[in-house]
């Protein structure tokens, strides 16, 4: 230690900061490489505006680069810039002290409560990435020079609650730090970052698009030739050492688009996407005025192997002044998009000190809310005129794309017009709700649909069987989602969706209407202590025991109330851990049918004979069947059927 050397305490904010940076808050220690990069670039976006108006803070040769130096035999790492430097008052500012009054208290609460929220929301106040080298490093010395001054500033610590400071003498201006490299521990994520090549690999996955080059000497060998270029027998070959760019510099995303091909994009998504497929659709978007971004958005062609089960990573990977943030960001997306892949890069985003977690705010808000709306219209654009793209879309992300409803009416109106529907007009094409509605009845009022297991399962329901015998057109909706779906989607073109499976089947005009329910009544009067008595004995089961409209060749049928739970519904909330008590349904009987009105004639002569309660399980357990319900007695069930066919033979 020289004379010219003093020793300063770390504030006792930084101090504690210090050691949850290293220990708790990154969760890889690649990590330190981005942000000392990040450092650097921004230490040259401020020279580059400094000399906008004093060209002469640095020579007219000087050279904007960042440069990486891994010296394997000694075990350090050096990251250099020419950007614009500190001085000495700034170096113990910026190295030494970062909170401010009343920090410590917060800071210390958050520390205790667990609470990493509010400790990110503090640290990201402050531009503290730089103590991340302590997490691989046991010693770091930084020597600076800022631009325009003469003399420089050596800084060094063992983060260990000090650091000094002396008088340095480097011949330009800018930043070099030196890391003294602690050893390999491949557990712990210490890799050799000594090593040229594992340093490569960290710059491409997260300063691939610094503005600057970020260079590190190579070596190579190089041998003496012929005056044909081959290579001269008994010759020992020369370590020569070069330059190499790591950095593409030119991030795809900013150039115009008649610059890049299709093939390029589809390289890009394979390389941020992991998949070897191309992109069904690409999407370049720019946002101008008072918030800039631009993005850079993939539709896949194909899903993932674990979209259904909710991806476990999903967002976009987002960067800040082309420096990659996070490999996922779920902010600027709903998570109903979670299958579109890209990148946003603005310089506008407020971030925390890892720069893995976005603060909150209306910049994220309002990204989020342009991205949604033009992914929305290229999917109306696609489906409008790319009609075999946008099916095979469908196939792939359409009920993920259903979940969207649930998240509130603010996109409803353009979700709606995506939709897809399997239906009875026709089995091997899908439909949508305008079509469907170009189709209706003249005396039809509503959008009938049935939700089931299947389409085989919903198609042979005997809920259909009014429906078919009027042509009335009816949508099949078989994906768990669609149960979500109907319970915010209710109304379409000023027409409700009502469920073929639920209330009354009041089909036909007016007229034909009240004809059937007068109909009804007069047959319900000769079979009211029918319908008591299975009501009692099924009262465990069922709330009610009516006639039905809606069948015409099945003796039963349940159907629920307008606004009670479906039993898919109850199904897919209990397959999700979700309470779902079970509700009575309605049985409905066919008075037409021929085991209705025997069943009627043997009551009527022998009121207490136990055949009619057998009858009435019979009824009860075939009517949960036809519908793909599970039976709650199946031994039960299966014992009447087989004294059934014993007496039938």
């Amino acid at each position: 230690m020289t004379p010219t050397t003093e020793t300063f305490e770390f504030q006792a904010e930084t101090a504690r900061l210090l050691s949850i940076v290293i220990n708790s808050l990154y969760t890889t220690k690649d990590i330190f490489l981005r942000e000392l990069i990040s450092n650097a670039s921004d230490a040259l976006d401020r020279l580059r505006f400094e000399r906008v108006t004093n060209p002469e803070i640095v020579p007219d040769d000087h050279v904007n680069e960042i440069r990486i130096e891994p010296n394997a035999k000694a075990r350090t790492l050096t990251i250099h810039d020419t950007g614009i430097g500190m001085t000495r008052e700034e170096v113990i500012l910026n190295l030494g002290t970062i909170a401010q009054s009343g920090t410590r208290e917060l800071l210390q609460k958050a520390v205790d409560n667990g609470d990493r929220e509010v400790l990110s929301s503090l640290i990201g106040q402050f531009g503290v990435g730089f103590y991340s080298v302590f997490m691989v490093a046991d010693k770091v010395s930084v020597i600076t020079r800022k631009a325009g001054e003469e003399g420089g500033t050596f800084w060094e610590s063992v983060g260990e609650g000090r650091f000094d400071v002396s008088v340095a003498k480097p011949k330009r201006c800018g930043t070099s730090i030196t890391l003294h490299l602690k050893p390999v521990d491949e557990e712990a994520g210490v890799h050799d970052y000594a090593d040229c090549h594992i340093l490569e690999r960290i710059v491409k996955r997260y300063s691939d698009f610094i503005n600057y080059p970020v260079v590190c000497p190579v070596e190579r060998e190089e041998y003496e030739r012929d005056d044909d270029g081959n290579i001269k027998p008994d010759t020992k070959p020369t370590t020569v050492i070069e330059d190499r760019t790591l950095n593409a510099m030119k991030p795809i995303w900013t150039r115009p688009q008649s610059e890049v091909n299709d093939e390029e994009y589809a390289d890009f998504y394979r390389h941020i996407a992991h998949d070897w497929t191309a992109p069904l659709k690409t999407v370049v978007l720019r946002a101008e005025g008072r918030i800039e971004y631009r993005a850079l958005l993939f539709i896949p062609s194909n899903p993932p192997l674990d979209l259904g089960m909710g991806t476990p990573t999903w967002g976009l990977q987002l960067y800040a002044k082309s420096v990659m943030i996070t490999e996922s960001c779920e902010d600027v997306l709903p998570p109903w998009l979670r299958f579109v892949r890209g990148v946003v890069d603005s310089a506008e985003l407020p971030l925390n000190i890892s720069r893995e977690t976005l603060q909150q705010d209306r910049h994220i808000t309002h990204i989020r809310r342009f991205l949604t709306s033009r992914i929305l219209k290229t999917l109306d654009k696609m489906k409008a005129g790319e009609a075999e793209e946008y099916l095979k879309f469908w196939t792939s992300f359409g009920p993920v794309l259903k979940e969207g409803f649930t998240g509130g009416p603010e996109y409803s109106e353009q979700l709606q017009s995506l939709l897809l529907f399997k239906s009875s007009a026709d089995p091997e094409t899908l439909t949508s709700l305008t079509e469907y509605v170009s189709r209706m009845k003249p005396s039809q009022d509503a959008i009938y649909y049935l939700t089931g297991d299947s389409r085989a399962v919903i198609e042979n329901s005997p809920h259909l069987e009014a429906f078919k015998a009027r042509k009335y057109e009816v949508l099949y909706l078989d994906d768990p989602v669609d149960e979500l779906l109907v319970q915010f989607l209710t109304v379409y073109d000023e027409k409700p969706l009502k469920s073929a499976a639920k209330g009354a089947a009041e089909l036909g005009d007016a007229e034909e209407r009240e004809e059937a329910r007068k109909g009804l009544e007069e047959k319900a009067e000769g079979l009211k202590d029918l319908m008591e008595a299975i009501k009692k004995h099924l009262d465990e089961h069922v709330k009610e025991v009516r006639l039905s409209s809606r069948l015409t060749t099945s003796p039963a049928c349940l159907v629920g109330g307008e606004y009670d739970m479906s039993p898919q519904l109850e199904r897919l909330l209990r397959h999700t851990r979700q309470q779902a008590p079970r509700s009575k349904r309605i049985l409905e009987l066919n008075g037409e049918h021929e085991v209705i009105t025997k069943l009627a004639a043997h009551f009527d002569a022998d009121h207490d004979d136990p055949a009619v309660a057998d009858a009435a399980d019979l009824l009860f357990g075939y009517s949960l069947l036809a519908e793909g319900s599970e039976l709650p007695n199946p031994a039960r069930f299966t014992g009447l059927l087989a004294k059934l066919m014993v007496g039938g033979l």
